[in-house]
Parts: C-alpha cells; structure tokens; sequence
C-alpha cells in the first residue's frame, strides 16, 4: 500500500472515530497566522523550545542531527551529526540534559543542551518515536496507541494507552506538553490529538489539512511531524522536509 493510500485511509478512520460516537471530543481545524522559513533538507523528529532557543531533531541513515535553529531564517545555528547508524527521533531538555530517541538502536543519546557536547549513551528498551517532558518524567511515543512515563535512566514508571472515543488510536509520533496535556501527531495523517496525561483519552482532534499548500509541495515532501511551543504560548508545527515552520491558532468546528 502506498503512503498516500495509507494516510487518506487512516485520515477517513480519524474522522469516523472522532464523529461517530456520542463521546465530548473537540474538534479544530489549525489556522496559520504567520510562516518562517524551513531548511527543507531536515527530515523533522523532534521540535521544541527551551530557553526560548528553537531545538529540532532531524532523522535518516547518515543524515540525522540535533540542531538549534533560528526560527526567523530557518537556518541552523549549531548542528550536531549522530553517527551514521542511527536514525535520530524525538527530543527534549529534561533535569537540564538534551534527550535525543534512535528510532530501532535501542538506545538514547544525552547532550548539554547549551552546547550539544555529547554526555553519555542510555540503553531503551523499544523503538523511539516521539518524546517530550512534563517535567516531572519523560513521555515517550513508540508508533502504536502507547506513552510511556520514563524517568531520567529511561526506566518505566508507567504506561497509558490512547483511545478515541473507546478505540485504541496508533502511529502516535511527535509528542509536546501543552497546558497539562499532550498533543501528538498522528503518523501518516494530518491530524493532531489532544490526550489527557492520566486516562490516556483523546479530549480534542486538531485538523492540519492543508497547512502546507499543495503548490509547496515536492517529490520529497513528507507528513506533517513537529510540535512546538514557545515561552509565550505560541504554538508552531511543521513536517518532514517542508519549507516552513508555521505559528498557528485553533479555530473549533
């Protein structure tokens, strides 16, 4: 099955769980309200603010990196390569140390977010997808309906299964922590989730169709993966390979 096919088929699942049931899921469409340039060559994983310094992830055999970025040229200030066989993922500061997921190397990187000086390697026991902090453990996604509350060895504290309206929802991805919940990209679609930290349940679906317009698009455009919030409540998310960074506000259905 082609990745086309596959989204437009999980995209119609998406809509018939968050609509077909009595359940209270808020629904919004992402409207962009300002676009800054994005390096088209990053394949985004992971995307967040700390310090009010933009930190991205990228992934790819031999192409994978942990950079800083400035949001208003797009361009890299200080770039870190992950050795060739790993395929970067999802990342975040956590206790004052940069957390960088392999996506099948079962193990993790730690950085000092100041300067990306490599700290130290930690075994993991999965696949690394998405992961973000809500300062208290780490919470990481694997590609299936699963989160996972870590703490700072990546020991498992605990574990939720997401649900949308009583259906285990997968291809969870990139993770953020926003407002005490955590919202995630749903792989190989262009909807966002909104899920409760405690119950694991989806509170809210977030429409991202067309926020990059076909006329942008290239042969090696992919998903849209990469959420980020700033200091002053900003929201900005992006794709694999897209040529913006969007800021956005939510407008309910």
């Amino acid at each position: 099955m082609n990745m086309r096919l596959s989204r437009v088929i999980l995209t119609i699942a998406l809509i018939c769980l968050g609509s077909c049931s009595g359940a209270q899921v808020k629904h919004y469409v992402a409207k962009p309200v300002k676009e800054y340039p994005h390096d088209r060559g990053a394949y985004t994983q992971g995307l967040f603010f700390h310090n009010g310094t933009l930190y991205e992830t990228t992934g790819g055999w031999g192409e994978s990196s942990i950079r800083t970025v400035d949001l208003e040229s797009g361009k890299p200030i200080v770039t870190k390569r992950l050795n060739q066989k790993y395929f970067g993922e999802g990342s975040c500061v956590f206790n004052g140390e940069l957390y960088v997921l392999t996506w099948t190397s079962r193990v993790a990187f730690r950085y000092n977010p100041e300067t990306l000086e490599y700290i130290k390697t930690v075994g993991y026991s999965r696949e690394g997808w998405g992961l973000t902090t809500n300062g208290k453990s780490l919470i990481a996604s694997d590609g299936t309906s699963n989160l996972f509350f870590l703490n700072s060895n990546l020991t498992l504290e605990k574990k939720i299964q997401v649900t949308l309206n009583g259906h285990p929802l997968r291809n969870l991805n990139e993770l953020e922590w926003i407002d005490g919940k955590i919202w995630a990209n749903v792989y190989l679609t262009d909807t966002i989730v909104i899920i409760n930290p405690i119950s694991g349940k989806v509170t809210a679906t977030i429409d991202c169709k067309g926020l990059l317009p076909d006329k942008e698009r290239r042969r090696d455009t992919d998903v849209l993966n990469g959420i980020a919030l700033d200091s002053k409540g900003r929201i900005y998310l992006t794709g694999k390979n897209w040529p913006h960074v969007y800021q956005v506000e939510l407008i309910e259905k």
